[in-house]
């Protein structure tokens, strides 16, 4: 495995980190307990030590789960969770302030099964609490020790050049894959210019880059692939799949091809992907044992929808 120095902290992750939506068992297909945990430990056993979740994701049962998985092995990782979605029936408000903050890290910290929580992330920004109330709260709990690092997601490079932001965040986590290039153009030479680290999200698109699909596959409604990959809804797969027929003769798997892509591009520190179970965890490791050629690189670039 590989590890890099996270923006301007001293947290030392692995490159490949591991997502944990599908462990929370709804709006991604659901996921058995047992095939959840199994991969936390082959994450563990092959040098992934980054574990990313949130509590939204299903209701608090992701944090469970690797609460469960971690507590004999919690020196061997890396967790980050999140803060600031809130489900209110069917609705999911955007809630940094103060008070919902205080209630979800002990709420977080209960379901982990730990002291503290090594990257505690705004998880999407909130037009309604002023980002000093938020930090404020944030560097609060870094002082009493219950977290180590703050990171926001899904944050716009135009909401981060903030001093309090400049000043106290350490990473930005944001979607980025062959099919949505959209950081590159601000927020990835930002993150670059102010030592911010970058973790990458939806690097397979959804299952997309997999090459899996040969058509359009019909989800179980709700679905959050559907929510967050444009790729299922508005992009023909017959484009993509021609694509990923053109780097066959790169002579790897696709989603080994579209990891070392993400894990290659300048200012990207950890590249998150999802696993289901302990095969996908080995699947996904083996995109760092090896790396695209400069030209490789230009072909993918030359892609785009």
């Amino acid at each position: 495995m590989q590890f890099k120095t996270l923006g301007n902290s001293n947290l030392n992750v692995s490159v490949i980190g591991l997502g944990t939506w599908v462990f929370g068992g709804d709006l991604w297909g659901g996921n058995r307990e047992s095939d959840s945990i199994d991969a936390i430990s082959a994450c563990l056993d092959y040098g992934v030590n980054f574990i990313d979740t949130a509590p939204i994701y299903g209701d608090g049962r992701s944090e469970e789960i690797i609460g469960r998985a971690i507590r004999k092995r919690r020196d061997k990782v890396i967790i980050a969770t999140k803060c600031g979605l809130i489900k209110k029936g069917r609705e999911v408000l955007h809630d940094l302030s103060p008070q919902s903050i205080l209630s979800e890290i002990d709420d977080s910290l209960r379901r982990l099964r730990c002291d503290y929580i090594d990257l505690y992330q705004c998880h999407w920004p909130d037009e309604r609490t002023p980002i000093n109330e938020t930090l404020t709260t944030l560097l609060d709990l870094v002082q009493k020790e219950k977290i180590r690092y703050i990171g926001i997601s899904n944050y716009p490079h135009n909401l981060m050049n903030d001093p309090m932001i400049l000043e106290n965040v350490v990473s930005l986590q944001s979607q980025y894959s062959i099919l949505d290039r959209k950081v590159e153009k601000e927020d990835l030479p930002f993150c670059g210019k102010h030592n911010i680290g970058f973790i990458a999200y939806g690097v397979l698109g959804g299952g997309v880059l997999s090459g899996k699909y040969k058509t359009t596959p019909e989800f179980k409604k709700p679905d959050a692939r559907k929510l967050l990959y444009k790729f299922y809804t508005e992009t023909p797969l017959e484009k993509i799949n021609k694509f990923l027929n053109s780097l066959e003769e790169i002579n790897r798997p696709f989603h080994e091809i579209a990891i070392n892509w993400i894990r290659q591009k300048k200012f990207v520190g950890n590249v998150l992907v999802g696993c289901r179970n302990h095969k996908q965890v080995i699947d996904n490791v083996k995109a760092v044992q090896w790396s695209l050629t400069k030209e490789e690189i230009a072909l993918i670039d030359q892609f785009h929808l």
